[in-house]
Protein backbone atom coordinates (compact mmCIF):
# COMPACT_ATOMS: atom_id res chain seq x y z
CA UNK A 1 0.00 0.00 0.00
CA UNK A 2 1.35 3.27 -0.92
CA UNK A 3 0.63 6.17 1.22
CA UNK A 4 0.01 9.63 0.06
CA UNK A 5 0.34 12.59 2.63
CA UNK A 6 0.24 16.06 1.69
CA UNK A 7 3.12 18.15 3.73
CA UNK A 8 1.16 21.31 2.79
CA UNK A 9 -2.27 20.05 4.42
CA UNK A 10 -3.46 21.79 7.49
CA UNK A 11 -4.98 18.25 8.44
CA UNK A 12 -1.61 17.01 10.50
CA UNK A 13 0.61 14.32 8.95
CA UNK A 14 -0.03 11.98 11.80
CA UNK A 15 -3.98 12.08 11.16
CA UNK A 16 -3.27 11.68 7.72
CA UNK A 17 -1.33 8.72 7.91
CA UNK A 18 -4.11 7.39 10.07
CA UNK A 19 -6.82 7.82 7.19
CA UNK A 20 -5.51 6.75 4.72
CA UNK A 21 -4.28 3.42 6.74
CA UNK A 22 -8.28 3.39 7.30
CA UNK A 23 -9.10 4.11 3.74
CA UNK A 24 -6.82 1.19 2.75
CA UNK A 25 -8.61 -1.13 5.13
CA UNK A 26 -11.68 -0.46 4.20
CA UNK A 27 -11.20 -0.80 0.72
CA UNK A 28 -9.62 -4.39 0.81
CA UNK A 29 -5.89 -3.08 0.31
CA UNK A 30 -5.29 -3.79 3.52
CA UNK A 31 -6.23 -7.35 5.38
CA UNK A 32 -6.06 -8.51 8.55
CA UNK A 33 -2.55 -9.45 9.28
CA UNK A 34 -1.18 -7.27 6.87
CA UNK A 35 2.26 -5.64 8.04
CA UNK A 36 2.52 -1.96 7.50
CA UNK A 37 6.30 -0.63 7.38
CA UNK A 38 8.04 0.10 10.66
CA UNK A 39 7.51 3.67 11.94
CA UNK A 40 11.22 4.11 11.13
CA UNK A 41 11.15 3.31 7.65
CA UNK A 42 7.90 4.77 6.94
CA UNK A 43 9.47 8.46 8.31
CA UNK A 44 12.04 7.87 5.78
CA UNK A 45 10.30 7.12 3.21
CA UNK A 46 8.03 10.40 3.81
CA UNK A 47 10.84 12.34 4.57
CA UNK A 48 9.15 13.35 8.17
CA UNK A 49 10.32 12.73 11.83
CA UNK A 50 9.75 8.69 12.95
CA UNK A 51 7.62 10.21 15.91
CA UNK A 52 5.02 11.79 13.46
CA UNK A 53 4.41 7.76 12.35
CA UNK A 54 4.40 6.77 15.66
CA UNK A 55 1.61 8.62 16.62
CA UNK A 56 -0.48 7.66 13.95
CA UNK A 57 -0.11 3.85 14.51
CA UNK A 58 -0.59 4.26 18.74
CA UNK A 59 -3.44 6.15 17.42
CA UNK A 60 -4.49 3.07 14.76
CA UNK A 61 -4.20 0.70 18.06
CA UNK A 62 -6.41 2.35 20.26
CA UNK A 63 -8.46 2.25 17.80
CA UNK A 64 -8.48 -1.76 17.46
CA UNK A 65 -7.05 -1.84 13.70
CA UNK A 66 -3.30 -2.37 14.65
CA UNK A 67 -1.88 -4.88 16.60
CA UNK A 68 1.86 -3.51 17.52
CA UNK A 69 4.15 -6.50 18.75
CA UNK A 70 8.23 -6.02 18.80
CA UNK A 71 8.57 -9.10 17.08
CA UNK A 72 6.12 -8.69 14.32
CA UNK A 73 5.80 -5.13 14.46
CA UNK A 74 2.77 -3.36 13.09
CA UNK A 75 0.14 -5.22 11.82
CA UNK A 76 -3.50 -4.96 10.31
CA UNK A 77 -5.85 -6.48 13.12
CA UNK A 78 -9.18 -5.54 13.58
CA UNK A 79 -10.87 -5.40 16.79
CA UNK A 80 -14.13 -4.53 17.76
CA UNK A 81 -13.85 -2.27 20.17
CA UNK A 82 -16.82 -0.77 22.19
CA UNK A 83 -16.82 2.59 22.02
CA UNK A 84 -16.56 2.53 18.31
CA UNK A 85 -20.08 2.94 17.53
CA UNK A 86 -20.52 6.53 19.58
CA UNK A 87 -17.03 8.00 18.90
CA UNK A 88 -18.00 7.31 14.91
CA UNK A 89 -21.06 8.71 15.48
CA UNK A 90 -19.52 11.82 16.70
CA UNK A 91 -16.97 12.45 14.06
CA UNK A 92 -19.82 11.50 11.56
CA UNK A 93 -22.32 14.60 13.27
CA UNK A 94 -19.18 16.64 12.46
CA UNK A 95 -18.27 16.09 9.41
CA UNK A 96 -22.60 16.12 8.44
CA UNK A 97 -22.17 19.97 10.31
CA UNK A 98 -19.24 21.03 8.21
CA UNK A 99 -20.66 19.58 4.98
CA UNK A 100 -24.47 21.60 5.97
CA UNK A 101 -22.07 24.90 6.42
CA UNK A 102 -20.37 24.82 3.52
CA UNK A 103 -24.11 24.79 2.36
CA UNK A 104 -24.13 21.41 1.24
CA UNK A 105 -27.75 20.04 0.74
CA UNK A 106 -29.42 16.79 1.91
CA UNK A 107 -29.46 15.40 -1.31
CA UNK A 108 -26.08 16.17 -1.86
CA UNK A 109 -24.56 14.79 1.16
CA UNK A 110 -26.77 11.12 1.16
CA UNK A 111 -25.66 10.67 -2.48
CA UNK A 112 -21.85 11.60 -1.74
CA UNK A 113 -21.97 8.84 1.32
CA UNK A 114 -24.38 6.54 -0.62
CA UNK A 115 -21.32 6.61 -3.32
CA UNK A 116 -18.56 6.55 -0.82
CA UNK A 117 -20.19 3.16 0.74
CA UNK A 118 -21.20 1.52 -2.58
CA UNK A 119 -17.13 1.76 -3.87
CA UNK A 120 -16.42 -0.11 -0.58
CA UNK A 121 -18.47 -2.77 -1.35
CA UNK A 122 -17.66 -2.55 -4.70
CA UNK A 123 -14.38 -3.88 -3.42
CA UNK A 124 -15.06 -6.08 -1.49
CA UNK A 125 -17.38 -8.41 -3.87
Amino acid sequence: MILDVDLTSEVPIYQQIRDRVVEGIAAGDLADGDPLPSTRQLAVDLGINFHTVNKAYDQLRREGLLLITRKSGAVVQRVSTADFAAGWRGRLKTLLAEAVAHGLDEREVLAHCEETVRAFEEVRA
